[in-house]
């Protein structure tokens, strides 16, 4: 994100308001709350890029809210949030002028594109202006890393870190990155270890070896496998991430178009590519973060 957004999000419930200006603020948001809707158009003044609210609210619901705050300041975008079988009175609030709706539970980083998405469109409608790969990517500070030097057991305790520490409650949801950028002792990027590195690490040498036909049978049956993964598990532990980690991903300019990505990911079988503005590791964009940007475009 090349600039911070400024974000009202409105929603009665605290812990939830809590919990999705932490998750925002770390994605470089810049998040101010308000408990009612009352209470978000007295901070209309604040002047918040982007409006996040809660559709059902004690009080003055946000369909009314809604109407008031195009009053005040129709230029900025407002994102509806609704429960499940709510559908009708989200529609609703799009005709009223709206930006989109999401339901509960929110995925954190749709939420997080849609917000970027309604900042720069303006809410001019019927514009086809697209976002760069700056603006869909995750950051790199965000993104686990590792040094070069460290074990795959250490790999493995961050790549855990990294899904324990997402905050899950019934209305928001968050996932690891299912990957480690390993560094060298320069910052600069020597690899990534993605779970796929780990499984095709515990596989025995032997079982992609030649062998007699008669030994299938033997290789399929259930003593075969028996020990056999946490035998490998174990041995991997001991073992560097630079024994088995992949090359760096391919790299892509940040002020790239997203077709650009979506292209390279398909022709090179990739998941991720690295991207770079002036020469310097940013970040990384996903096979996700396009289907996040492809979702927003038909919605």
């Amino acid at each position: 994100m090349n600039e911070k957004i400024r974000v009202l999000m409105v929603d009665d419930e605290e812990q939830f308001r809590e919990t999705t200006k932490k998750l925002l603020n770390r994605r470089g948001f810049e998040t101010i709350l308000a408990g009612s809707a009352e209470q978000a158009l007295e901070k209309l003044k604040e002047g918040a890029n982007v409006i996040i609210m809660d559709i059902k609210m004690p009080g003055m619901d946000g369909h009314e809210a809604l109407e008031k705050i195009k009053k005040r300041s129709p230029e900025v975008p407002v994102i509806m949030l609704t429960g499940h079988g709510a559908e009708s009175s989200a529609k609703e609030a799009l005709a009223q002028g709206a930006f989109d709706y999401l339901s509960k539970p929110c995925d954190m980083e749709l939420l997080a594109t849609k917000i970027s998405e309604a900042y720069r469109l303006g809410f001019k409608k019927g514009s086809m202006k697209e976002q760069n790969i700056l603006n869909a990517m995750i950051p790199l500070e965000e993104y686990t890393s590792l040094d070069e030097d460290k074990t795959v057991l250490d790999a493995l305790v961050r790549l855990r870190e990294s899904f324990a520490s997402k905050m899950s409650t019934s209305k928001i949801m968050e996932t690891g990155h299912r990957s480690i950028l390993v560094l060298n002792k320069d910052g600069n990027l020597k690899g990534i270890l993605a779970i796929r590195d780990l499984l095709e690490a515990i596989m025995p040498a032997y079982l992609s070896a030649p062998k007699p036909s008669m030994a299938d049978s033997i290789q399929y049956s259930p003593m075969f496998w028996k020990g056999m993964f946490s035998i490998q598990v174990k041995e991997l532990g001991k073992k560097k991430i630079t024994e088995i980690m992949s090359p760096p991903p391919l790299g892509i300019a940040g002020d790239s178009n997203l077709m650009e990505a979506a292209y390279l990911m398909v022709c090179k079988n990739v998941r991720r590519l690295a991207v770079f503005k002036a020469d310097r590791l940013v970040g990384l964009i996903r096979e996700q973060d396009l289907f996040f940007a492809m979702n927003e475009i038909l919605k």
